[in-house]
């Protein structure tokens, strides 16, 4: 804009220098009437060239501030876009932090629960352990009976020394979180010693192993095979919770649902029925 009044006023000076120039030609009578409208028509045309010359200007001024207040007002829708994304950005992050918060909250009720269900399975193993033992003094016969339940019981939890290790090294594996190690391992006693006692315990520590991993399709399936297996082993009811909770971790409640009511159905009297019952409350 200075540029622009420079020129209008240099153009405004050349035609006052201009009229004052040819007043006094024209009064001392040095130029003749057509020299002087020449010199007149010179500077005119001048004066007009300078004038279409700062309109000009003006004008690619105008233009170059409009098209900056258009770069500039785009610039700032722009800002404004990337602000929403970032803000909708802001609010995943904060749904994704709370979905693992309940995600590792639901493990480790999983795990406390699996806890006590294990200490209580001990406590019902010494408890007959010791009623076995109290037995003795009822006779010969039962004598005879305790013995051969003490001879079970003992065939059940001590096989052959190689079965025994296997199984123990693929639970400590279990234990120290290397899952596909301990999947590995207990896929091995199963295919090894099929008939062991400790087979359907294998096959559960597979589910949860799968399930420790989040391959929660894979931890179904592994407890499907348990409780079709194994349906009157001890940890058949526990097999068909774990399975529940797999599928409530995979998104299918509808699923999650039907096998809590079945755990219910075929074993009722089971300690995991009771936790089903609480599920199936917190599910309505």
């Amino acid at each position: 804009m200075r540029a622009v009044r420079r020129i209008l006023r240099a153009a405004m000076v050349a035609a006052l220098v201009a009229s004052m120039f040819a007043a006094p030609l024209a009064r001392a009578g040095v130029f003749d009437d057509e020299q002087a409208r020449k010199k007149i028509a010179e500077l005119a045309k001048e004066v007009q060239a300078q004038s279409e010359a700062a309109t000009s200007r003006l004008l690619k001024l105008e233009g170059e501030n409009e098209q900056r207040g258009r770069a500039i007002i785009e610039l700032a829708n722009q800002i404004e876009a990337l602000k929403g994304e970032i803000a909708k950005l802001r609010g995943q992050i904060e749904v994704l932090v709370n979905e693992a918060g309940v995600a590792q909250k639901r493990q480790k009720d999983f795990y406390v629960d699996l806890d006590n269900r294990l200490r209580s399975l001990e406590k019902s193993a010494a408890a007959s352990a010791a009623a076995a033992a109290a037995s003795g003094t009822t006779g010969a016969a039962g004598a005879s009976a305790a013995a051969t339940e003490t001879a079970d019981a003992n065939k059940a939890a001590a096989p052959d020394s190689g079965e025994a290790r296997v199984y123990e090294a693929s639970l400590n594996q279990f234990k120290l979180g290397n899952y596909q190690g301990a999947i590995a391992g207990f896929q091995t006693f199963i295919q090894t010693w099929p008939s062991s006692a400790n087979a359907a315990s294998a096959q559960y520590w597979i589910g949860n192993a799968y399930f420790a991993l989040r391959d929660y399709k894979s931890a179904i399936v592994a407890q499907q095979k348990l409780v079709a297996a194994w349906p009157d082993h001890a940890k058949a009811p526990d097999a068909m919770l774990n399975m529940a909770s797999s599928q409530i971790e995979a998104g299918d409640a509808r699923s999650a649902k039907k096998t809590l009511e079945g755990l219910l159905a075929h074993y009722p009297k089971a300690p995991a029925a009771e936790t089903a019952k609480q599920r199936l409350v917190r599910m309505k």
